[in-house]
């Protein structure tokens, strides 16, 4: 789409009616996840079903649309068929002329690439038990817009909330109803966002920024890389609305390098929606004034963490600093800046629409709305997953992921990344929200979910995730530098048979104390996969204190276990 400029809002309003009146089409549209299922061939796919469309001389019935995560990891690469709805996986460029010459030009259904449950083979996507049981607020247009073209994002009455709250709200009107939505970070400790931004808008400066903190690095997680490969705008469309609220007028992305689609995702986003007026000066005719550029990171875990974070975009070392002062009274370069994750962002533009009563119906008492989790390991569907807050491990794992594959039995899950916890099996019906996972001894985290079966040694996941943990601290502070190389040192002693049951009790010790005496997040959290391990799983450490060994399998191979 050529660059258009959107003047005010009825410009906004006319170019949404002649786009939708254009996307009307009696075609068939064949929609393949080009992202995540890149790895298995899917671009090769969308290629051979372009060239057999007009081998078969079909290009006027039928079009392919190249779209981010459509969320069933396990079968990919996945595609649907609209508008019939269906949803066939594990395609190759071998399959497409029968897919193409039975399904798109004869309306029939290919039996041997439809998901199967129970025996039974299930054609049509919203009956497959994993779509049927989520909720899908943040990712509504996964899968369904090209994260690359900003008119299908348009069509799908994106802008609309950025549109409401400049009509009908003042900035503190915003705010107000951010926080009467109940909206908390998704980053992992679940701070109000309302109540961080209200702090930005009042705290004294004539320059303030916005930061989209995209430096994602939990092993097994991939919930913000997958919205900003396949949502980008919804994303910019958040920060416009944070922007307006808090007075921020430059923001930035930062993003890890080693996400290489969504680094070029977004980029084509903000020059999409600059081209149209949306990103810059006075926008839609307000005062909104609002640039963004990206901030790519050399893949250091800390600098998920915000001080660190904001080191690394001012050019230095990605070290965490003391806090008070906060970022949003100082932040980068000393100004007020406003830092919320992907997922934040991408939740306010449909509260902003929809209402914060509306929100406010969906999730727990303290826990509003739904969150995204990336369910890996040992259970069937892997993938990316959205569900109300408040949902449970067992419709999660078993509802939604199909349960545990080979017959095994669960065992636990690692909850919120290598900082996170492992909760055992006796939880499985317990409610998943920020509340209830730190009363387990967890955290939220960002959303990892690793499935782990009765094969895994909970004493590996415990030096595994140390391991990582060890490798990834900054080293500024003692107790996370030399309390995670002394857990590790332990963790492997113990695994190894060479263990002594005093070792156990300086485990415990050490791990309290790089909890209470760390200085950042990481280190604060770094002794729950050992907390949590001792406290639900104490047994498996006894026996191999006592010489039984236990033969289990490698289980850190569960946490790379995502077949994306």
């Amino acid at each position: 789409m050529k660059d258009k400029k959107l003047r005010n809002f009825e410009d906004l309003a006319q170019l949404r009616k002649e786009l939708t009146l254009k996307a009307r089409s009696d075609k068939t549209t064949i929609r393949i996840c080009t992202t995540g299922c890149r790895a298995l061939g899917a671009l090769e796919v969308c290629e051979a079903f372009r060239t057999e469309l007009e081998k078969q001389q079909l290009t006027e019935k039928a079009e392919v649309v190249e779209t981010g995560c459509q969320g069933l990891c396990a079968r990919a690469p996945v595609i649907t068929i609209h508008p019939n709805n269906i949803f066939y996986g594990r395609v190759t460029p071998d399959d497409v002329p029968a897919i193409v010459s039975r399904t798109i030009k004869n309306g029939e259904i290919v039996e041997k690439f439809c998901y199967v449950e129970g025996g039974k083979r299930i054609p049509i996507l919203s009956d497959i038990p994993f779509y049927k049981k989520q909720q899908k607020i943040v990712l509504k247009n996964c899968g369904e817009i090209d994260p690359t073209k900003v008119e299908q994002f348009i069509v799908r009455n994106g802008f609309s909330g950025l549109e409401k709250t400049l009509k009908t709200l003042r900035p503190e009107g915003v705010i107000k109803e951010i926080k009467d939505s109940g909206l908390r970070g998704r980053g992992g400790a679940g701070f109000p966002t309302g109540t961080k931004w209200e702090f930005v808008r009042n705290a004294p400066g004539d320059q303030k920024y916005l930061v989209c903190n995209g430096d994602e690095g939990d092993p097994g997680a991939f919930m913000d890389r997958a919205l900003l490969e396949g949502d980008p705008y919804s994303v910019i469309e958040g920060m416009l609305i944070a922007a307006y609220a808090t007075g921020a007028t430059k923001g930035f992305f930062y993003v890890r390098a080693e996400y290489p689609i969504a680094v070029e995702h977004i980029e084509i986003a903000i020059q999409q929606v600059k081209g149209l007026g949306l990103l810059g000066e006075d926008i839609l005719g307000t005062s909104l004034c609002l640039d963004l550029e990206i901030k790519k990171g050399a893949g250091a875990f800390v600098c998920g963490e915000e001080t660190a974070l904001i080191a690394s975009i001012e050019g230095e070392r990605g070290w965490p600093r003391v806090r008070p002062p906060f970022p949003a009274i100082s932040g980068l370069w000393g100004k007020p800046t406003n830092i919320n994750n992907v997922e934040t962002y991408a939740n306010v533009p449909a509260i902003l629409a929809n209402g914060s009563e509306w929100y406010r119906k969906i999730g727990t008492e303290k826990s509003k709305g739904t969150k995204i989790f990336a369910l890996a390991g040992n259970v069937k569907n892997t993938g990316l997953v959205e569900v109300p807050m408040g949902a449970t491990l067992r419709e999660i794992v078993f509802n939604i992921g199909g349960g545990i594959p080979g017959r095994k039995a669960f065992k636990a899950v690692q909850i919120g990344g290598p900082s996170g916890g492992c909760i055992p099996s006796q939880y499985l019906d317990f409610p998943i929200d920020y509340e209830s996972v730190k009363e387990l001894g967890a955290i939220m985290g960002s959303g990892g979910l690793i499935v782990l079966d009765d094969t895994a040694s909970m004493v590996e996941i415990a030096r595994y995730f140390m391991e990582f943990l060890r490798d990834e601290s900054c080293g500024k502070c003692v107790p996370c530098r030399i309390g995670t190389e002394r857990m590790l040192q332990i963790l492997t002693r113990v695994k190894n048979g060479e263990g002594k049951k005093e070792d156990l009790e300086l485990l415990l010790e050490l791990a309290e104390v790089t909890r209470d005496a760390s200085l950042c997040g990481l280190g604060q959290t770094a002794a729950n996969p050992v907390l949590t391990t001792l406290k639900y799983f104490q047994n498996e450490y006894d026996e191999l204190i006592k010489g039984v060994k236990v033969e289990k399998a490698p289980s850190h191979e569960a946490v790379h276990k995502c077949e994306m």
